[in-house]
């Protein structure tokens, strides 16, 4: 077993045992220091530190005596590592002086031995186990200048501006405690470790279909400050901050450099941007900071003015406010073109790359989300060894999709299929049409180039208006199951608030989960909400006219299916009119179709009786699907109530509660019926 476990270890062991090794070359120099300072301290002896004098002078003797602390103020000498020793990494990214260097290696004596912890607590004058700036000053200064200059690094040299050192204590100067940046001190020993306070994002930078973004002229001036560590603020801006921080990762990455990621919120960004800049300087990375958006309508840039190089903020788009002295700059992170997330899907789904195509125009997925999906997806066991398929696909990216619901929003998973949709052969062509409008953007858009640069051009827009029950709402869902994806259905009754900008702010909830869910959108009895606006008479006409006008330009922006449904298309607002690319008008179905209607919802499974003439109630009662299908289940009960099967009577007595509840007059029954 030990064996094992010393193999198991040994890719590691090396690397940690010169990581170590280093470490205490800085901490056995400065022991020697302590060391030195009892042996000439009679008073430090006569106060009962001979045992602590021993350990030290045991321990270190053997170690070379380094220069005081305040000798010089070049950065400090770097041995031939291979690898970068996380001490150097912490001194370069942060620009540390040897004397800053010093100072870290004396705060951290504590955390890297229980004896210098007594020795340092014995030395303290309130008992605690921390090296004081006077103790500093004791182990490094000869003269009053040496103290001055020790002074000013520990307020304000590179060291405590940025945090690595931090003096506490409420006592006078020199007796203040010299602390270390929280959980610094295991990460300069080498393991890769992170502070409670600090909210760190692991995960895997995904590139696949980002080559034509990477490489865009945009980019130029990003790639060269990650390139070289400019000092600078880069601020990168998306739909929402979890996209931007996924096209950070891959731009620095793409340039060859390490990244630490890091959570941080408005409440919470000074002390955890500090944390985080030093904890990313210790690992030799680029600092990359998710900003969690606040209920204001932007935040301020967090200050890095204590970072002499790079650090990268991802927030969401129009959610940050651009300050600060250091210079600043930004990223817009486009959306991929259907081209790229065809190649993205070949890359990462191989095993269905015959289906990338039709992937790429159903799901307007980052890099990141594709490769979540088929994690998803290979950990799904084949069924009788069959390879996975588009369905599977479907339902990865429905739970991948699944995000909190605005109110008065509901999400439908489809389940109607085209067979169920009994409509003229004309309007079934225009649905499909529509659909065609989503599957071929890549051919359309992206080679032709039509619509180029015009914000909005992938989305789509249809106005279904019918009588109800003509089937409006089944097509939507025959849509979205068509496209794979879920249907979000909205109700307009919840989304619509008396007070001022509130309906506004569900609109954007609605539209921005609809994109995150990557669902097909459906505004029911859309005329409450898309109605014609009025002429201005008072506040409350301002105001609608204003929610009317935020809807239109959304409507245009949102790069997805949007289906507006209407009993009555002629209060819609004529300027929606003009900015849907179908309108597809639903009549009240034939006799043909009324039988197909019979036909469909009456199941295979389901007893008829020989005297059932569907023939005769498609030609008799001329209602809609919705009625028809109101019908049949209601004569499935009367039959099942009975135990007996379904005969034209109980059809016939169902379609006549039917009528009643419509209050339209009922034609009559056939002759010889009695209707139950």
């Amino acid at each position: 077993m030990p064996e094992m476990l010393g193999r198991s270890l040994a890719p590691g062991v090396e690397r940690g045992l010169a990581v170590a090794e280093r470490l205490s070359r800085e901490v056995a120099i400065m022991g020697n220091r302590l060391a030195t300072l009892l042996e000439r301290s009679p008073v430090v002896r006569d106060g009962g530190l001979e045992q602590g004098h021993s350990f030290l002078t045991a321990m270190f003797r053997s170690a070379v005596t380094g220069a005081s602390l305040v000798d010089a103020e070049e950065r400090p000498d770097r041995p031939g590592d291979a690898e970068p020793h996380p001490i150097d990494q912490l001194a370069d990214g942060l620009a540390l002086t040897r004397m800053d260097l010093d100072l870290v290696v004396l705060a951290g004596m504590a955390e890297e031995h229980e004896g210098y912890a007594s020795i340092l607590r014995s030395l303290n004058p309130r008992g605690e186990p921390h090296a004081t700036t006077g103790l500093a000053a004791q182990v490094g200064c000869e003269n009053p200048r040496d103290r001055i200059a020790l002074r000013r690094t520990l307020e304000t040299g590179s060291a405590a501006r940025s945090g690595i050192i931090v003096l506490t204590g409420d006592a006078p100067f020199f007796e203040k405690n010299i602390l270390l940046a929280d959980g610094l001190w295991a990460v300069l020993c080498g393991l890769d470790s992170y502070p409670a306070s600090l909210r760190p994002l692991q995960f895997a930078a995904a590139s696949s279909g980002l080559d034509q973004w990477l490489a865009s002229s945009g980019l130029d001036a990003a790639r060269r400050a990650i390139e070289v560590g400019a000092p600078c603020v880069m601020v990168v801006a998306g739909d929402t901050e979890t996209v931007a921080l996924h096209r950070a990762a891959a731009l620095v990455s793409a340039c060859g450099r390490r990244w630490a990621a890091f959570e941080i919120g408005p409440a919470t960004v000074s002390g955890a941007s500090r944390l985080g800049l030093v904890h990313a300087a210790a690992r030799g990375a680029v600092p990359i900071f998710k900003l969690l958006g606040s209920d204001a309508s932007s935040a301020p840039l967090p200050e890095f003015e204590s970072c002499p190089g790079l650090v990268i903020v991802c927030a969401r788009r129009g959610a940050i406010e651009v300050g600060g002295r250091l210079p600043v700059i930004t990223v817009d992170v486009a959306a991929l073109t259907a081209s790229a997330r065809e190649r993205m899907w070949c890359d990462t789904l191989p095993e269905l790359a015959q289906h990338a195509s039709t992937l790429a125009s159903r799901y307007a997925l980052e890099p990141s989300a594709a490769a979540d999906v088929t994690t998803d997806l290979r950990a799904r066991p084949k069924v009788n060894g069959s390879a996975h398929d588009l369905a599977l696909v479907a339902e990865c990216v429905r739970v991948r999709s699944n995000v909190p619901l605005a109110a008065g929003v509901r999400m439908v998973r489809p389940a109607a299929s085209w067979e169920q949709l009994v409509l003229p052969a004309d309007r079934k062509a225009l649905l499909v049409e529509a659909l065609n409008r989503l599957i071929h953007q890549g051919t359309v858009l992206d080679r032709w180039r039509f619509l180029d640069g015009r914000a909005g051009a992938r989305g789509v827009r249809l106005l279904l208006s019918g009588p109800p029950g003509t089937g409006k709402t089944l097509s939507a869902e025959v849509m979205a199951n068509s496209l794979g994806v879920d249907l979000m259905v909205v109700d307009i009754s919840r989304v619509v608030s008396k007070w001022i900008g509130e309906t506004e702010k569900h609109l954007a909830q609605v539209f921005d989960a609809a994109e995150r869910a990557q669902a097909v959108l459906l505004f029911d009895e859309a005329d409450a909400l898309f109605g014609k606006r009025t002429e201005v008479s008072d506040a409350h006409d301002r105001y609608a006219n204003l929610e009317t006008a935020y809807l239109l330009s959304r409507l245009e922006r949102f790069e997805g299916l949007t289906i507006l449904s209407t009993n009555l298309k002629q209060n819609i607002d004529p300027a929606f009119l003009r900015r849907v690319e179908f309108a597809i008008e639903f009549d009240e179905p034939a006799a043909a179709e009324r039988r197909a209607l019979w036909r469909c919802h009456l199941p295979p499974e389901a007893p008829l009786a020989a005297d059932v003439d569907l023939d005769e109630l498609a030609g008799l009662y001329p209602i809609v699907g919705g009625l028809i299908r109101n019908a049949s289940v209601a004569a499935g009960f009367l039959a099942a109530a009975a135990d007996t099967a379904i005969g034209q009577r109980h059809l016939v007595g169902a379609i006549r509660r039917e009528y009643e509840k419509s209050a339209k007059a009922f034609p009559g029954t056939p002759v010889g019926i009695v209707p139950v």
